[in-house]
């Protein structure tokens, strides 16, 4: 595997953790926020309130931000990546090693 492969699989693999975790975030918050507005409902200070009401808008928010925030991670991740890879071709096409360094070799021991 190339490093500029295993560099691709890695932001791939960070964008779909931070899109479970701010999913999960958002999700968590409501569920929060509900739990504290049907204590008050049940202490009689207001009308009765619904799980639905607070969980369906939340589940779209979440999915939104989880959405932008996954994307501006692969943004970054890809645009540095092809910055990189296009750093170690010289003019005519070739690239600066002799040979294709193996990332597999670099590990720290």
């Amino acid at each position: 595997m190339s490093c500029a492969r295993l560099a691709a699989a890695l932001w791939i693999g960070w964008a779909i953790v931070v899109w479970n975790v701010v999913l999960d975030q958002t999700i968590v918050l409501a569920g929060r926020g509900y739990i504290v507005a049907a204590i008050g409902a049940a202490q009689g200070s207001g009308p009765y309130a619904r799980i639905d009401d607070w969980m369906r808008p939340a589940v779209t928010r979440g999915f939104w931000f989880a959405t932008a925030a996954a994307a501006a991670i692969l943004a970054i991740g890809f645009i540095s990546l092809l910055v990189a890879v296009r750093s170690t071709r010289l003019p005519d096409g070739s690239s600066r090693f002799t040979r294709e360094p193996d990332c597999a070799s670099n590990r720290i021991r």
